[in-house]
């Protein structure tokens, strides 16, 4: 079911991002809009690099102190997957991308995304394989044996 939805997604948004650049286009003209796409498409660029090479320092140092990167990880991903749809050209992607980037809002986007992931493993770890379909986890008895 995932996959379709999934599918969907993919051949609807160049449609939307297409109908998107033609009203704006419409509303400014065709030079400007291109001229505000590649404006866009730069200063991801620069927030890309900005980002990430903060987010790449603070990766290190989680490294370096021997705690788990978790949050330093997921930004990263987020830095990554942002600065991808942000040079893909058209303004839909490139909203998403700077909701992504940009340090006010990608802690928030962190959240949900680890909330998410977190409640997906405990669906996968109760609910998935071993428990049979009953939703709960088959209990295999057994003994202990310390050689």
């Amino acid at each position: 079911m995932r996959g379709r939805w999934l599918l969907v997604a993919v051949l609807l948004l160049p449609v939307v991002e297409i109908a998107v650049i033609i009203q704006v286009g419409q509303l400014i003209g065709a030079w400007s809009t291109v001229a505000v796409l590649l404006a866009i498409s730069v200063l991801g660029a620069w927030v890309v690099k900005h980002e990430g090479r903060r987010a790449w320092l603070e990766l290190r140092t989680t490294i370096d102190s021997g705690q788990p990167p978790g949050r330093e990880l997921t930004d990263a991903a987020l830095i990554l997957v942002g600065g991808t749809l942000l040079l893909t050209p058209g303004f839909v992607t490139d909203v998403f991308g700077l909701v992504l980037i940009l340090p006010v809002t990608r802690p928030l986007v962190r959240r949900f995304l680890q909330a998410w992931l977190a409640k997906r493993a405990t669906t996968y770890v109760i609910g998935g394989a071993g428990s049979h379909g009953t939703g709960r986890p088959t209990v295999v008895p057994g003994e202990i044996v310390d050689e």
